[in-house]
Order: C-alpha cells, then structure tokens, then sequence
C-alpha cells in the first residue's frame, strides 16, 4: 500500500492479550536482569572475536551485527525453542522438555557455546533450588537433564513458576540477551554509554517482531545455523587476550 490509496477497515478477532500481574511481571524483570547469578555478562557470544578479527569496530557496525544475531539465531533457534519449553513445562511433559533440550546441545556451534549454555543453566538451576519455588516437582526434570540443563530450558521452567505467559518470557529472555551484549560491545569495542543505549532502543524495537516469528515457527522448521558466528566463537576459545569467558 502506498500514501494516499484507501485503507480498509482491520477487523481483529483474535482475543486482546492480557497483561501479567505486577509480580509476574517483577520476576521477569529479575529473570532478564544482568544481575542475576547466571553469569551472562561474562560472555561475548563471539562479538570480541568479531572485534578482534576487525569486523566491529563501531556503533553502527556493533548494532547492525546484534540486530543480525537476533534475527539470523535467536529468531530462529533459542527463542522458538524456548516457546516450546514453556508449553512443555506447563504441562510437565518430561519427553517434550528432554527433546528441547538436546536439540539445544546438539545444535550449539563451538564448544564455547555449549559450555556458555550449559553452565547458565546449571546456575539457574540452582537459583531455583533456593527460590520459593524449591519444592515444586518439576524441579528434579530439570536437574536430571543429561548433562546439564541448558539456558533456555532452565529459563522457560523459571519463566512459567513465575506464571508469566510464553510472548513476555520471550520477551524477557530477549532483553537479558540484548543488555548482556550491549554491556559486551561497551567493553570490547568499545562503545560509551549513549552507544549502548542506542543499540538498546534498535533492539528493543526489533525485539518484539523476532518473537513473533519464533512463536509462529513450528517445532521442525527451528534452524541453528550461523557459520561465521560459529567460526568466531571456536576462534575465541583460543584468542590470545581476550575480556570475556570462553
């Protein structure tokens, strides 16, 4: 449609989403927060190979490398995958919730990666384990996923004890990543504070949209491919000097 042509009337009949309840909503904050003990803001997620290999070396190219991650990985891998979590933990689907899981394993690129996901996992883990929540059941599926529970599984059952519905811990799951790598592009590029807070307001505007397409993307069409990501994280495992945990 261009300016000035006529614009039909929408007529939506899809049922006017309901906001979660101001607790809910606070856990999620927590979730998404850099200062939750899992440990994402020591990781670069390949950006400080990237950096030193002389592919971001500014603002814009920090963002439109981000934006692409989100699009290109996120979009299509850790984000439908933990859609698919939620709805499993919610019912305690135990079959369901080991199939994400492995497929998360199997599909991590480097082993820089699978250690990063595995070991937030372990932490949240263990996090939940001292939380109100401490004696709910789904708690040992958790633990018991070999060998270790990765990220967006430990966070989709942590999303859903919260009560949150499964957009907002998309949602908030996305916005931990965003802030933990706008913290990693302020050190490894590096960037000041109101480079940072720019990159944040283009992936927050971008955000939204990726979870839409990770909720609508079914089970068998989830993809984890980005090569040159991968390159760089094997890269980093080895890097000579290097900020960020690998």
């Amino acid at each position: 449609m261009t300016m000035g042509t006529t614009m039909a009337t929408v007529i939506r009949t899809d049922t006017p989403p309901v906001n979660p309840p101001a607790p809910t909503l606070l856990q999620l904050m927590w979730l998404a927060s850099p200062a939750l003990p899992v440990g994402g803001f020591s990781y670069s997620e390949g950006l400080e190979a990237a950096v030193e290999a002389g592919l971001v070396h500014s603002e814009a190219q920090a963002a439109e490398w981000l934006s692409q991650q989100l699009q290109l990985a996120l979009a299509r891998s850790d984000l439908p995958a933990l859609a698919q979590a939620h709805t499993a933990w919610q019912t305690h689907d135990v079959a369901a919730v080991q199939a994400v899981n492995t497929w998360l394993r199997s599909t991590r690129e480097s082993a820089e990666f699978r250690a990063q996901a595995e070991q937030m996992g372990r932490s949240l883990l263990e996090w939940l384990k001292n939380s109100p929540h401490a004696a709910d059941p789904r708690l040992p599926t958790l633990a018991a996923l070999s060998p270790a529970p990765l990220w967006p599984t430990a966070f989709a059952l942590a999303a859903v004890l919260a009560g949150a519905p499964a957009r907002e811990s998309l949602l908030a799951f996305g916005w931990g990543w965003a802030e933990n790598m706008a913290q990693a592009a302020m050190k490894a590029v590096p960037l000041g504070q109101a480079s940072a807070q720019r990159l944040l307001q283009r992936l927050a505007a971008e955000l939204p949209g990726a979870v839409e397409q990770a909720l609508a993307l079914p089970p068998g069409e989830r993809q984890a491919y980005s090569p040159m990501l991968a390159v760089l994280s094997a890269q980093h495992e080895t890097q000579y000097s290097r900020l960020f945990r690998s």
